[in-house]
């Protein structure tokens, strides 16, 4: 129907307007029957919030989107614009997206009433109907609903009592459209307050003008549960009239996770063609995310991102990427030891309580890191301190002798993958424990015996220091008569 370019045609076209929470919900209903997906890209809320939002539509509702931060809430709210009509009609010029069949502005149904069925029409693309405003406290009502221009007025030599001296704000811009405000408790009370008639009765008042806009908006909104935040909260009558107020969640599962950092991480192409990062490292990276969810370092009600673990994959990638350039070498698999850079990934996205606050970003990460190692050491291999009876002997025990032996092993961060398989070989029994619990070979039995080192490091079987750009393993004993003897020396 796009090609029809007057209000003549449009009438003789059959064309029957509907709002917008209709087209909404007739365009979900088509995507339902067809079993097509109506959120691409949203993993994880197959069975929880995108039920929600589509039950939401079909009972066209205003949407609040509740859930900590990095849950996905504005991405949902972007993809709404697929369930609209691909082109709606417009008055030509009209300053709020007017339907030419039933126009909304003074100006529209002047311009309608001199030109009449020959009133041009233009087609607006789904992709224009969708406002989004990021609540900050200095928003204001005359940002939001409008105010009186008087360079208008001056302009035009109109009266400041003629409506045509308006100024329309975010939302009248937004007739007939998806309009979105994210972090709604950042708005003030008071500019809360003026999206009371909009929602309730579709109509709004600026400066005294009683204007009877009836608009055909869809609302969305996305906040941090008010509990949660000292900015501000949602105050309870204009949450009382958004219709549904949907929780969101983290992922549940490490899987899902995993998928998700998967998806949306920016990877160069060169990084996909030349980096490996083997699946234990991906399952490592969410386990970081999830210990921090759960770390008495972190505040549990400011939330952890997923954008942690997207950030984090990029960075694993590119610490092995810039270890490979540095060695010239044409590709390479990501190891435990490039989590070092890692660490900036982290320390940005977490909120730390007063103990956390202590002990400092820094160690907070490295902490992190090492509680997922263990987790991760003890999901593939005996737990150190409580062996199995009836075993003939200790499997760590070639390891344990070795390094007692005063024996150590450095692993450089950026040291070549020939220096790297070198180092994990040095250690006697190494290779052998992990071939006999897991059957591997090639790259992902180094990365597996790399994994052993560090979790027996995080049982203080063996120490590991990292200084400046390298690990170093060694015998936790010989380290402390190491200690010792420098002590001595002191005292002397």
């Amino acid at each position: 129907m796009n090609h029809i370019s007057t209000l003549g045609e449009l009438k003789a076209s059959g064309y029957k307007p509907k709002s917008i929470k209709d087209e909404l919900r007739d365009n979900l209903i088509q995507k339902l029957q067809r079993k097509e997906t109506v959120f691409e890209g949203i993993i994880g809320f197959e069975d929880t919030v995108i039920p929600d939002v589509e039950r939401a539509i079909l009972s066209r509702h205003n949407i609040l989107l509740l859930g900590l931060r990095g849950q996905a809430k504005t991405r949902i709210a972007r993809q709404l614009i697929h369930l609209l009509d691909e082109y709606i009609p417009v008055v030509a010029g009209s300053e709020l997206n007017d339907d030419p069949l039933h126009p909304l502005s003074r100006q529209a149904k002047d311009f309608i009433a001199e030109h009449g069925d020959k009133t041009p029409v233009e087609w607006m693309h789904r992709n224009e109907r969708y406002v989004e405003k990021l609540a900050t406290p200095d928003v204001s009502v005359a940002d939001l609903i409008g105010d009186v221009d008087p360079i208008k007025a001056a302009t035009q030599k109109l009266s400041y009592s003629d409506e045509r001296v308006i100024h329309f704000g975010l939302v009248p811009h937004a007739h007939r459209s998806i309009f979105v405000i994210n972090e709604l408790p950042d708005l003030q009370a008071r500019i809360q307050v003026s999206l009371f008639n909009i929602l309730q009765e579709g109509d709004i008042q600026i400066r005294g003008f009683k204007l009877r806009l009836p608009l055909d908006i869809q609302f969305m909104f996305t906040a941090n549960p008010e509990d949660y935040t000292n900015r501000g909260s949602i105050i309870t009558p204009l949450k009382d009239r958004i219709e549904s107020q949907i929780l969101t969640h983290y992922p549940k599962t490490i899987e899902i996770a995993r998928q998700i950092t998967v998806q949306e991480a920016g990877l160069a192409e060169e990084q996909k063609t030349g980096i490996r990062i083997p699946d234990v490292l991906e399952i490592l990276l969410e386990m970081v995310s999830f210990e921090a969810r759960q770390s008495e370092y972190i505040d549990e009600k400011s939330g952890v991102s997923a954008r942690l673990s997207i950030s984090g994959y990029e960075n694993l990638a590119s610490t092995a990427e810039r270890r490979m350039l540095i060695n010239k070498e044409k590709n390479t698999t990501a190891r435990i030891t490039d989590f070092w850079g890692v660490v900036p990934a982290i320390t940005g996205k977490v909120e730390l309580v007063y103990e956390g606050e202590q002990q400092g970003p820094y160690l907070v990460a490295l902490d992190l890191i090492g509680k997922a190692i263990k987790k991760m050491f003890l999901n593939h291999f005996p737990n150190p301190e409580k062996l199995k009876k009836g075993r003939e002997k200790d499997p760590y025990g070639t390891i344990r002798a070795w390094f007692s032996g005063g024996n150590k092993v450095e692993i450089l961060n950026d040291c070549t993958d020939v220096q790297y398989r070198k180092s994990l070989d040095s250690v006697a029994g190494l290779r052998k424990l992990v071939e006999s619990e897991l059957k591997l070979s090639g790259d992902e039995l180094y990365t597996y015996m790399e994994l052993v080192l560090h979790g027996l490091a995080e049982f203080n079987i063996v120490n590991k220091d990292l200084i400046n750009s390298h690990f170093t393993f060694r015998d936790l004993l010989a380290n402390m008569l190491n200690e010792e003897d420098m002590f001595g020396d002191l005292e002397e």
